[in-house]
């Protein structure tokens, strides 16, 4: 068999995946009957039982159960809260990882889904994961600084251990590079690591010059294959930009190119199309930075408190750039998400979820955007107008993540409940 034919037959295409865990009619459990909700009027969506008066004793039964979901699969094998998801880039399949210490490889396009297998070896909370370009890795990590890489064997059907590390106390991020086989790991310590994968798992490079938590990063100039950069932000309010392969820091941006502050930066974006990145700060600052010099072009506050309201709602949780138009959106622990014209950096449209925004994400190519919230839903709107296109729902707790499959057509989430979703995007 020539080396062609091997690599073709070590993965499934998108209609063998479902052979691998075709499903047992007489053993498996009922997928979820949205058509059951069809026929049933929004008064009935709910078991709605008499409020006690004044004096009479509360029965604990007596309560209001919102029966709504929308959901066309779900994935219910975890103990405990889902706090990553992540997607195959070939094939219907997801990662999750939760505060069960364990992570899990399952289908996205059954109903309900069906198990691949466990990622055995994490001992705490599992709390970022990937997979590479490729498809060929599978990257998780945890808690206790544990990070854990399986090989995909007999085309995804089995992944088995190809290698761990274990260089610091607590990860708060892994990111893969687009084109190559290689993660970044940002720490609690605020130390930064970048490892290979192949031919064995190996360290590249790491870096020490955040002096606070290093929240998240992003690899830059993935096209050129000759270099390996990484741009990443802190609690201490530094954005680094690091050269891994010569070992050294192209530029450190502190605070006299901040307006002479040092906002504690939480989350980070890349527009596809240019060398800019976005930064939010749980203070609302918002920075936007060319990657390859490090200039900071613009920098303004996205969101003022008002009396009462608390500092914490002002945390800049996400943002993601619309790659068809020129916008950018900002979600909010207020529940607030901003969409801002990115030529002139004024607000276009201010939408609101019900509660704090955990995730936001513009479909590929569209002028879609989505949002998780601690509300237990996901909405979709139209950045053009504003209009609400569609709302997931089926979780009873917060959506902690959530990612969309290999064929932009589904949404699967991580709900804080420790239940999956599979909804049509």
């Amino acid at each position: 068999m020539s080396a062609e034919q091997e690599q073709n037959e070590e993965y499934l295409d998108l209609q063998e995946v479902a052979e691998v865990v075709e499903e047992d009619k007489e053993t498996s459990e009922g997928p979820i009957d949205d058509d059951m909700d069809e026929d049933v009027n929004e008064e009935d969506d709910y078991t709605e039982i008499s409020v006690p008066q004044e004096g009479e004793a509360i029965d604990p039964d007596s309560i209001e159960i919102d029966l709504s979901n929308n959901s066309e699969s779900y994935f219910e094998n975890h103990q405990d809260s889902i706090f990553t998801i992540a997607t195959h880039p070939k094939l219907p399949i997801a990662v999750s990882g939760g505060g069960d210490n364990t992570a899990y490889l399952w289908t996205t396009h059954t109903s309900p889904a069906k198990l691949i297998g466990e990622l055995k070896g994490h001992g705490e909370s599992v709390t970022s994961s990937g997979f590479t370009n490729d498809g060929q890795y599978v990257i998780t990590a945890d808690m206790t600084g544990k990070v854990i890489i399986h090989k995909a064997t007999k085309r995804g059907q089995v992944w088995v251990p190809h290698g761990k590390v274990e260089d610091v106390e607590e990860v708060n991020w892994i990111r893969v590079h687009p084109n190559q086989n290689v993660f970044a790991v940002g720490a609690l310590d605020g130390s930064v690591w970048v490892y290979q994968i192949e031919p064995e798992v190996s360290l590249i490079f790491s870096g020490f010059s955040h002096s606070m938590e290093c929240t998240t990063g992003e690899f830059i100039n993935v096209d050129n294959l000759d270099e390996l950069k990484l741009i990443t932000c802190s609690e201490d309010g530094s954005i680094i930009g690091w050269n891994c392969y010569t070992q050294q820091t192209m530029y450190k941006i502190e605070k006299p190119e901040l307006k002479g502050l040092s906002p504690p930066w939480v989350s980070l974006a890349l527009n596809s199309s240019t060398v800019i990145a976005s930064f939010g700060s749980r203070d609302s600052q918002v920075a936007i930075v060319n990657t390859e010099t490090g200039n900071v072009l613009t920098m303004f506050k996205a969101f003022e408190l008002k009396d009462g309201e608390d500092i914490y709602d002002a945390s800049i949780e996400s943002i993601s750039w619309c790659d068809s138009l020129s916008l950018m959106a900002l979600g909010l622990v207020s529940g607030d998400i901003f969409i801002f014209d990115t030529k002139t950096w004024r607000v276009r449209r201010s939408l609101k979820c019900g509660d704090a925004v955990t995730k936001l994400a513009f479909l590929k190519d569209t002028p879609y955007l989505y949002a998780s919230s601690m509300e237990g839903k996901v909405h979709k709107w139209d950045a053009r107008t504003g209009e609400v296109l569609d709302t997931f729902v089926g979780h009873h707790m917060g959506v902690l993540d959530f990612a969309f499959d290999c064929t932009g057509s589904r949404v699967i989430t991580a709900g804080d409940e420790g239940v999956s979703l599979v909804f049509k995007a």
